[in-house]
């Protein structure tokens, strides 16, 4: 199937590992030109290594929680590439876990800064381009945490359900130009992010990595039916034909790459 996607320009950020890196490993092989955004250059370099053997990209630097940094980054891409066509937000974090009750004022500021308010400033740094060229596809990600929250995760769960509401609000004002706007929502899938939770796991447990996945799945994620966390190449999939020519009828959705983890309709 042909995507369409060739010498198209596509911005990924979050991409030095995980889904942002397969979704621009995979759009290069489409024959995309790639552009990658994130905070940590060592980690950049490196995804720049892996994304070349796949098609063309170009890296920037930069700190999304900064408005100048993004401003720069749109510049620096549109320098190299002339315009761009598809926006993938990948970037975010976890936040602040823990009670409620005791989670700080700047506990939320951190988590809304990085989960909501950079998926804001990418939105308005590349948008007008695609309106003007009259051709674009903006794929922001979300969470199954957006429409079942977690209690020990809040404010990353009431960022990941404003994204899904800001994409819904971003389909109605854009799609005229041809500039649509979708979601998608993992749940558990083999990150650095998951990876992380499941270390700290397993030395809360006293066991060993994989027996915490299992405890994590048995206890905290059962409707998880396919038993195993998800790879990060499956959703990536589910966002490259988002970006396509074939997803010309799709916009303001949020597609679900969960394993069934979200137990309602």
């Amino acid at each position: 199937m042909d995507l369409g996607l060739s010498g198209k320009v596509a911005v990924i950020t979050g991409a030095d590992s995980g889904i942002g890196q397969a979704t621009a490993q995979l759009l290069a092989k489409e024959g995309a030109k790639v552009a990658v955004i994130d905070k940590t250059s060592e980690a950049l370099e490196q995804a720049v290594i892996e994304i070349k053997k796949f098609g063309e990209v170009f890296a920037v630097q930069a700190d999304l929680t900064k408005p100048e940094d993004v401003k720069a980054a749109k510049r620096k891409i549109n320098e190299r590439f002339g315009t761009t066509h598809i926006l993938v937000h990948a970037a975010g974090i976890t936040g602040a876990t823990g009670d409620f009750l005791e989670l700080s004022d700047e506990d939320w500021y951190q988590t809304i800064e990085v989960d909501l308010m950079a998926t804001v400033r990418t939105c308005r740094a590349f948008i007008p381009g695609m309106r003007e060229v009259g051709w674009g596809r903006v794929i922001l990600i979300s969470s199954e945490d957006a429409v079942q929250p977690y209690p020990e995760e809040l404010p990353y769960c009431a960022c990941k359900a404003g994204v899904l509401n800001l994409a819904k609000g971003l389909s109605k004002a854009y799609a005229k130009d041809g500039v649509l706007v979708n979601t998608v929502s993992p749940a558990y899938i083999a990150t650095p992010m998951t990876d992380a939770m499941m270390e700290k796991l397993s030395k809360q447990m006293g066991v060993s990595f994989d027996e915490a996945i299992d405890s994590f799945l048995d206890e905290q994620r059962p409707h998880i039916e396919l038993k195993r966390r998800g790879k990060p190449e499956e959703v990536a999939a589910v966002i490259t034909f988002l970006c396509s020519e074939q997803s010309s009828f799709v916009v303001g959705s949020n597609y679900r790459v969960d394993g069934g983890s979200v137990a309602s309709l």
